[in-house]
């Protein structure tokens, strides 16, 4: 079984597509999944009134699982279209991973 890591990225909702067209468009890559989520934090330099008030930001959440070889690729191919600091990402180790059938 080849060792496969779980990248995550964290952005808003504005940049959800141009990232995902990017990482749609590229050859190769296996696919993703997309979650909404509400980011709790100090820094509401960017959110919007609503935000402010409600005292969270939207955030979309992406996870992608690759092999480790293919991350600097697809870091690349997400900071062609979105040079950014509003696009936080992190990996993780996956332990396992399969179908249940």
């Amino acid at each position: 079984m080849t060792a496969l890591v779980r990248l995550t990225l964290v952005f808003p909702p504005s940049l959800e597509d141009p990232i995902t067209d990017a990482l749609s468009a590229h050859p190769g890559l296996p696919g993703f999944t997309l979650l909404s989520a509400e980011g709790h934090t100090r820094d509401f330099l960017r959110a919007s009134v609503v935000e402010q008030v409600r005292g969270r930001v939207q955030r979309r959440v992406l996870w992608i699982l690759l092999e480790p070889t293919q991350l600097d690729m697809v870091l690349d191919t997400v900071r062609t279209v979105i040079a950014t600091d509003d696009v936080r990402w992190w990996t993780e180790p996956v332990l396992e991973s399969g179908r249940l059938a």
